[in-house]
């Protein structure tokens, strides 16, 4: 959990300092350390679900190949 809040430090003072050096303004610098890293997060959100979606179906491809190749080779064996 250290780990992610100290990430999150980092990332919210990376925003605001690049955000404030862009604009001059500490008004703008808040705001975008606070939105990005929240649309970034939800954004990361959804990202992890088509993931997770596309590793599971490629699993599950592999897994059925796997069984298709080993029922012909027991079929080989069988002759």
């Amino acid at each position: 959990m250290a780990k992610t809040i100290t990430f999150a430090v980092m990332h919210f003072s990376i925003a605001f300092t690049v955000a404030y050096l862009i604009t001059g303004s500490f008004l703008v610098g808040g705001l975008v350390a606070v939105v990005e890293p929240a649309i970034n997060t939800v954004a990361f959100y959804f990202h992890e679900m088509v993931w997770t979606k596309l590793s599971q179906s490629k699993t599950a491809a592999d897994f059925k190949q796997s069984i298709q190749n080993a029922s012909e080779s027991y079929a080989l064996r069988s002759i």
